[in-house]
């Protein structure tokens, strides 16, 4: 008589790789919470401090070019310092600036809190964090994770902007400004917990890689700013990055500089509730992480050129005809808008995160860092000049229109950009 055994094989265990991600998307989700917070912030503030739309933009202005800036010498550092340490000291920095502008009684103060200390803070777990966290633990899906990482953002302002819409209404924009504090410190023993700097850290390889990889972590680097510095140097030698950089400044003008700062008091200019335009804003960010998702998900398939192409001639569309939605109520014309340019908020990251790792190597998400800034830098422009326009004119109509033709111009650098995957540059390593 024989007996049958059979073996049994021990389910696969889920790779950490998805544990970091995990973290990464929390971390990204509390810093985006202040993020969301200037257009629902604006009208409070001038109502209690008298400080103009103009002056309060330029305060979002520093905010959005310090968190662009520092964001590739933020990739540098993790490759110095590691990824824990940097972003969980970035959530103790954003805690402070949202905790210290309770106190503020002059607009340099609020420049100080909201602009220059949320703007390093976020800026260290800005769009680079994302691509480091991406490129380090992931081969496979990586852009499905970096489009997941992304949509971190608009899934924060999804669950902050409603909250701190209502806050500021209901019991005053400090008590809304402390809540952000809390929620930022609440996720440091997350990442503290959660998050390694690499795969090696834990005698593993990247979700993905071959299993001949060597398992073996990256020397540290020194000299921080001299690395973020050289790989600008040698990435702008090149006509892929300035193409990058190009359609990446408008991106951020047409987002996080006009939309998500303008669009709130814009539509208050037409009569329609400060909270009902705040919930469609973050209806926004409903959109956008199906979007994102979706675009991360496109980008591991299709051409990223193509995709940037197709987007940001999409976006021009949308925003040549937002001026004529607005109106005191929300119409089926604005429930058409939100879907549209939500879908399209945030989905141009995915492929130009492949685009810098495919033309830079191991140095793409340093040079993604110099292309977010470009981003930023676009934004903070915008914001200012949104702010001038809405104090000139009254209205924000001639905003909205030049952001659109701006839109096609991005368009076409996207496309500008050479189709051969060849690496643009060698760094060093």
């Amino acid at each position: 008589m024989t007996v049958e055994t059979r073996e049994t094989r021990p389910a696969p265990r889920l790779h950490r790789a998805w544990f970091i991600a995990g973290a990464a998307f929390v971390a990204l989700l509390a810093a985006a919470g202040f993020r969301a917070a200037p257009g629902v912030l604006i009208d409070p503030l001038h109502e209690e401090f008298g400080w103009s739309r103009a002056t309060i933009g330029a305060a979002v202005s520093v905010n959005l070019v310090l968190y662009g800036l520092f964001s590739p010498f933020a990739a540098a550092l993790m490759e110095r310092f590691g990824i824990r340490r940097v972003v969980a000291t970035a959530l103790f920095v954003v805690a402070l600036g949202a905790g210290g502008t309770v106190f503020m009684t002059a607009s340099w103060q609020l420049v100080l809190c909201w602009g220059v200390l949320v703007g390093v803070g976020t800026g260290s777990m800005a769009m680079s964090f994302a691509a480091t966290v991406a490129a380090r633990w992931f081969v496979r899906s990586r852009g499905a994770v970096t489009g997941v990482l992304t949509a971190a953002g608009a899934t924060g302002q999804l669950i902050f902007l409603p909250l701190i819409s209502n806050l500021a209404i209901s019991d005053g924009w400090r008590t809304a400004s402390l809540v952000i504090a809390i929620a930022s410190l609440a996720v440091v023993p997350v990442v503290l917990i959660v998050i390694r700097d690499h795969p090696a850290d834990i005698g593993t390889t990247a979700y993905g890689a071959p299993p001949e990889a060597e398992i073996a972590r990256p020397a540290a680097r020194t000299g921080t700013a001299r690395r973020a510095l050289g790989v600008l140097g040698k990435a702008a030698r090149t006509r892929t990055f300035w193409l990058l950089a190009v359609g990446f400044a408008i991106c951020g003008a047409t987002t996080n500089g006009l939309v998500s700062t303008h669009f709130v008091p814009a539509a208050h200019d037409h009569g329609m509730p400060q909270t009902t335009a705040a919930g469609l804003l973050a209806l926004v960010g409903v959109f956008d992480v199906i979007g994102t998702v979706a675009s991360g998900w496109l980008t591991d398939r299709v051409d990223p050129r193509v995709l940037l192409g197709v987007y940001y001639a999409l976006r021009g569309v949308s925003l040549a005809l937002l001026p004529q939605l607005f109106s005191d109520s929300v119409q089926p014309s604005m429930w058409a808008f939100i879907l549209f340019y939500g879908l399209d908020w945030v989905a141009t990251v995915p492929p130009t995160v492949a685009l810098c790792v495919r033309k830079f190597g191991d140095a793409g998400p340093i040079v993604f860092g110099w292309v977010f800034a470009s981003h930023q830098l676009g934004a903070a422009f915008a914001a200012s000049a949104a702010g001038a326009v809405r104090d000139h004119f009254g209205d924000y109509a001639i905003a909205w229109y030049v952001a659109a033709g701006l839109a096609v111009i991005a368009s076409a650098a996207s496309l500008a950009v050479t189709r051969s995957g060849r690496r643009e540059v060698a760094f060093a390593t």
